[in-house]
């Protein structure tokens, strides 16, 4: 079973909200899902994005694989780098 780290859309029409997280990489875009491990929020000004850094480094180092969006929004975060860091040593 592949793992992704994805966005899974959630809220209403014209008023996107986003939870971050693990699911099979088969499973639909708002299906079925493993584990949330964060949310995004693009409509909001400020504090859009909240990240259990935990869960996250624990889905990267069993093998998930997060989509382009997730990476960016991880490496904002600054927890994308600490994950190469730890890979590294």
């Amino acid at each position: 079973m592949a793992v992704k780290l994805r966005l899974k859309r959630m809220g209403s029409k014209a008023k996107p909200f986003y939870r971050i997280v693990a699911a099979d990489s088969r499973s639909p875009r708002d299906g079925k899902f493993l584990e949330t491990v964060g949310t995004y929020n693009p409509i909001k000004e400020e504090n859009n994005i909240t990240v259990d850094e935990e869960k996250v480094m624990k889905w990267l180092n069993v093998g998930a694989q997060p989509t382009t969006t997730v990476k960016n929004i991880l490496s904002k975060q600054g927890v994308w780098s600490k994950f190469k860091n730890n890979k590294e040593k």
